[in-house]
């Protein structure tokens, strides 16, 4: 997917967020204590754009299948076919080397490779809104030194 196009309406301060695997399986769990503030963020910004990479897709999937049972994890899969978020798909040849050039600046920090997926669409995509629940991405700067912004914190 190259540069994601302008959506009218779309709240300049929120516009495209890449989200991470745990707000994604929060939000298919109710069970999840990060279950709630997931839902209040979605609703409260209606004109955000979800956008995710299928390394954190993949997770979501096996993760919900495990922890939930494979009716959530299917859910999750008609959810994004309805549109509740979209699926970026590099098309530079460099997203690999970018990937491993990520992950190992940051392998001291339980960084995976869904991690580093996000880390480099927010870098080529030029996106700096994240929606995440762990704490690696304050630590994540993209390549103009910039920290990405967790909009769920």
């Amino acid at each position: 997917m190259a540069r994601p196009p302008a959506k009218a309406g779309v709240a300049a301060s929120v516009g495209f967020v890449l989200v991470d695997s745990g707000p994604l399986l929060a939000l298919f769990n109710g069970a999840d204590r990060w279950h709630a503030p997931v839902l209040e963020w979605m609703r409260s910004n209606p004109q955000a754009r979800w956008l995710t990479t299928w390394p954190v897709a993949t997770e979501v999937r096996v993760l919900l299948a495990r922890r939930v049972g494979n009716p959530a994890a299917l859910d999750f899969l008609r959810w994004a076919q309805r549109g509740g978020i979209e699926f970026d798909t590099p098309a530079h040849a460099t997203s690999l080397a970018e990937v491993l050039r990520i992950s190992e600046r940051f392998a001291n920090l339980p960084f995976d490779l869904a991690d580093a997926s996000i880390a480099e669409a927010a870098s080529r995509l030029r996106i700096r809104n994240v929606l995440a629940i762990d704490s690696d991405f304050d630590v994540y700067r993209d390549v103009r030194g910039r920290p990405l912004v967790n909009v769920l914190r």
